[in-house]
């Protein structure tokens, strides 16, 4: 095994052209999963790029560096549409793996439990990928395709997730399901994004569920049924949670079972958006 630590994006570009490298940045998911396998020829590791390592405010919204790191989410000061981002990023694993663990390798992992991509999503989350050839510019549900299936070509690297701006009232919560209260896989997460007009009524949401199907799910036809709606409206109506569910798909295993899955996943709908109204963006620094 070769293992190359690239220091500038062009460089690791042209690496990655001649010699088709399997490209890592934290590889705290990438080492672990190759048990007794044999590690591949060439390993490229990115996590040192300086321009891949800085979350940065842009025109018309954020750029989040694909090696920028789960504790740099977490201090980092951003708008209360990012708590829920955040509340994942203290999700994922102990803090060792939150200092060396990375957002893209969170996505490109493309696992249905990957914690960091249900906020992605309610944050119309788009992957940036590279290659010597040129950038090009996918949205996140396009980007995983499946169970460790994502849309990267042999020659690319993802180098940054772009997050469009929302609403300055935009509110956000993330909350997950499982075993136990720490340092677990999740039975199911949540992911909500919520804002309000001057009468406290749901203009706009964005409801993103986990390992509730092959891939993380947003639920377009509960988030337009939540349109118009107050925090009484949808705590008295149990119906608005249940009925807008069939995007998911869950399997039964030993976390648990799929009508259990979706049990939790119709609850915990309920408590993410509820959690929106009232977010006062406590995890900002």
């Amino acid at each position: 095994m070769a293992y190359n630590v690239s220091y500038t994006l062009a460089e690791a570009l042209g690496f990655l052209s001649d010699t088709g490298a399997r490209v890592i940045a934290g590889g705290t998911d990438f080492f672990p999963a190759l048990g007794e396998q044999a590690a591949p020829a060439e390993i490229l590791d990115v996590s040192r790029i300086s321009e891949l390592k800085t979350i940065s405010r842009e025109d018309t919204g954020w750029r989040i560096g694909a090696a920028v790191r789960w504790t740099q989410i977490v201090q980092a000061h951003l708008p209360s549409c990012f708590d829920g981002l955040k509340l994942a990023a203290r999700e994922v694993g102990s803090w060792q793996i939150q200092n060396s663990g990375t957002i893209a390798g969170n996505i490109c992992n493309a696992s249905p439990a990957a914690d960091g991509v249900p906020p992605l999503l309610t944050l119309n989350a788009q992957v940036e990928l590279a290659s010597i050839e040129g950038t090009r510019i996918i949205p996140l549900a396009e980007f995983i395709t499946g169970v460790r299936r994502i849309e990267l070509r042999d020659n690319e690297i993802v180098t940054a997730i772009l997050i469009p701006d929302l609403p300055q009232n935009a509110h956000s919560h993330f909350i997950k399901l499982g075993s136990r209260k720490h340092l677990v896989i999740s039975i199911a997460m949540v992911s909500a994004v919520v804002w309000t007009d001057a009468d406290q009524r749901i203009e706009g949401a964005r409801i993103a569920v986990g390992s509730c199907s092959a891939v993380a799910t947003r639920l377009p036809n509960l988030e337009s049924a939540l349109l118009g709606k107050n925090t009484r409206d949808i705590s008295d109506n149990s119906q608005i949670w249940s009925e807008h569910l069939a995007a998911l798909s869950p399997i039964s295993d030993v976390r648990g079972s799929k009508e259990f899955r979706i049990d939790a996943a119709q609850e915990l709908c309920k408590r993410a958006v509820l959690a929106s109204f009232k977010s006062e963006s406590p995890n900002n620094g």
